[in-house]
């Protein structure tokens, strides 16, 4: 139901735009071949949908569905996601969503410095290490401090934390997470 919302909201906002001649690309060959008229369908949700499909098809002088394979197509997941989460006063406007396809990956090799000059996790490791905490913490730190604790892992000088699936991530300082961007990207 998804895909054929965000495919009727696109349809729509081509309406609104007064194109008269339309290619519709999805990854999702169910939809695509009901809509062509090549499968057909019992389920009464859908049937609505599709029935929505084929009346704003009328409205152009042109309009072609092409099925695309997901692996070909990397934005249709978010994207419909995206625009079945929207929701809009005028059910028949959606504002568009601009999207800019650029040759090359952009990343970022900037990861702010500690004001104090410790990492950020400092505090959390030296509680693992000795149980202490912060020069004038308050209860308010020392408690956020107790309960942050089961979330990290300290093995020898390594502080990991831990994913809510068990696996374990390293903590690194600035320098170290910029040195392994910078590594990764190249």
């Amino acid at each position: 139901m998804a895909e054929y919302e965000a495919c009727i909201l696109g349809i729509r906002m081509a309406v609104d735009m007064n194109i008269k001649e339309l290619l519709v690309i999805g990854d999702l060959d169910l939809l695509i071949h009901q809509v062509q008229g090549e499968w057909t369908t019992q389920n009464v949700k859908i049937l609505l949908y599709l029935h929505c499909v084929k009346a704003l098809c009328k409205k152009f002088t042109k309009i072609e569905f092409k099925h695309i394979p997901r692996i070909q197509n990397e934005f249709v997941d978010t994207l419909t996601t995206l625009s079945s989460m929207i929701e809009h006063p005028d059910k028949n406007y959606i504002d568009p969503i601009e999207i800019e396809v650029r040759d090359q990956h952009a990343y970022c090799f900037h990861v702010d410095e500690e004001p104090d000059g410790k990492p950020w996790y400092y505090d959390i490791k030296r509680f693992l290490e000795a149980r202490e905490y912060p020069e004038n913490a308050t209860t308010d730190q020392k408690q956020a401090l107790r309960r942050l604790e089961n979330n990290f892992f300290l093995n020898g000088e390594v502080l990991y934390r831990r994913t809510k699936y068990l696996g374990l991530l390293r903590c690194v300082d600035a320098a170290e997470a910029t040195r392994l961007l910078k590594e990764i990207h190249a």
